[in-house]
């Protein structure tokens, strides 16, 4: 048996799990009124107290918090320990002046850990793996989470990082990696690259974890045909902690939140109005057991859809799907919303690789959408008169898909930047 699955957590019967949900929360709250000033202040604006606040049944009393909240209150508004009990920060990427910045106690990046091993135990990592950590490192999450989640099963883990792409393919072959741990967008350009350099035969990968971007079914399929490897969602947000907040099990039907740690809701996000299991709308979290940064019902702005269905994995945690886009990055063109997902399904199921870009812009006072598309090797062969019918039948599908028009222009191999951290998908020039 994995020597990191822990069954008398993640096979709870749900009674249980919400009895320990129920604990942890009331723990939480007081918590977070006793030494959170920012959001005492927002509860009491609500004019809610500790003590109205008995179960989990209470949670739809509390204020929400936001990115907005974590830039106001930036650096230290939101810390609920004292900074000398910090052993480390980590953060997001500024694109309005401010950073969101998360802190983490020992026993915090301990328990984010346990959360990331059972993640790679899902994936079927045990110590005899070679876990191989392709993730940014520093400030972002994503390295340091699964890097100390791959300690915590046993794994020889390799902190590659993202970037240097010989290297990683040097060390994938020499040192027999098994576990690749990345974005789904390196993911793809690592099998590009081994497919181009013949390395094919050389590499034992039997599974990724993939996350830190959307991605979709297709996507998925595409990049486990050209590794021969199955390949497992990570959700996490560097709010909550990281990647490791949920996580895909063999099933491969959504992936299960860590219950144990957050409470999960899913809301309009019009109204904020609580919504039943099976519906579709906003995720929210509740950290319960975070000491330096608690954040209570943080909305994240992701779609999905939470399920309790049975899994034949044998955990009981809730599930949440695959994010269906998000609320603030969904792109409003010409009164049509549309997400950038919508647009990778269409093109993959087209044969085309994964490389594209989304671009936006106001012309005449009405938006215009442009999609880059990158062709195969043998696509660019083509003459021009086929690869302007491609284009044209790729208009089609997307119409078909989105409901407006978008322009496609088809590019030449390598043509768009590879990311090997997150992939820029979207150029919205509106906003310039």
């Amino acid at each position: 048996m994995p020597n990191y699955y822990q069954p008398e957590i993640e096979t709870m019967p749900y009674e249980d799990i919400r009895a320990l949900q129920n604990e942890r929360l009331l723990k939480q709250v007081r918590h977070v009124w006793d030494n959170v000033p920012y959001y005492r202040k927002k509860m009491e604006e609500k004019g809610v107290t500790p003590d109205d606040i008995q179960s989990i049944d209470d949670l739809y009393k509390l204020p929400f918090l936001s990115k907005d909240d974590l830039r106001e209150a930036y650096p230290y508004g939101l810390l609920g320990m004292p900074l000398s009990e910090c052993v480390r920060i980590h953060s997001t990427s500024g694109t309005t002046g401010k950073r969101v910045v998360a802190f983490y106690t020992q026993h915090d990046v301990d328990l984010w850990e346990d959360c990331c091993a059972r993640a790679i135990v899902a994936a079927g990592g045990t110590k005899e793996d070679v876990c191989h950590v392709a993730y940014g490192y520093g400030l972002f999450t994503g390295g340091a989470g699964l890097h100390g989640g791959s300690h915590k099963v046993g794994c020889l883990t390799l902190p590659m990082s993202s970037g240097n792409t010989d290297r990683q393919l040097q060390f994938m072959t020499d040192l027999g990696s098994t576990i690749l741990c990345c974005t789904p967008s390196y993911a793809a350009y690592l099998a590009e690259s081994i497919y181009e350099r013949g390395l094919r035969d050389q590499i034992k990968l039997k599974a990724g974890i993939f996350g830190a971007e959307a991605w979709s079914e297709d996507m998925r399929r595409d990049i486990e045909d050209k590794l021969g490897i199955k390949a497992y969602d990570i959700y996490g947000l560097t709010e909550t902690s990281g990647p490791g907040v949920a996580f895909e099990c063999s099933e491969q039907t959504g992936m299960h939140i860590n219950e144990d740690h957050f409470i999960a809701e899913i809301i309009n996000p019009e109204t904020g109005e609580v919504l039943p299991e099976g519906s579709k709308g906003e995720l929210v979290f509740t950290a319960i057991t975070k000491e330096a940064f608690p954040l209570l019902r943080y909305r994240t702005r992701d779609i999905c859809v939470l399920t309790r269905k049975k899994c034949s994995c044998g955990r009981t945690h809730v599930k949440m799907s695959k994010p269906m886009g998000r609320s603030d990055d969904m792109l409003i063109i010409r009164g049509v919303n549309v997400f950038p997902s919508q647009i990778e399904t269409v093109l993959l199921q087209k044969g085309y690789p994964a490389n594209y870009q989304i671009v936006v812009d106001r012309v005449n006072n009405s938006d215009t959408l442009e999609v880059m598309v990158e062709m195969t090797p043998e696509m660019f062969s083509d003459s021009l008169g086929q690869i302007a019918r491609m284009e044209k039948e790729l208009v089609a599908a997307l119409k078909a898909m989105l409901g407006i028009m978008a322009k496609v222009k088809l590019v030449a191999p390598k043509t768009i930047a590879r990311s090997e951290g997150k992939a820029v998908r979207v150029i919205d020039k509106r906003k310039i």
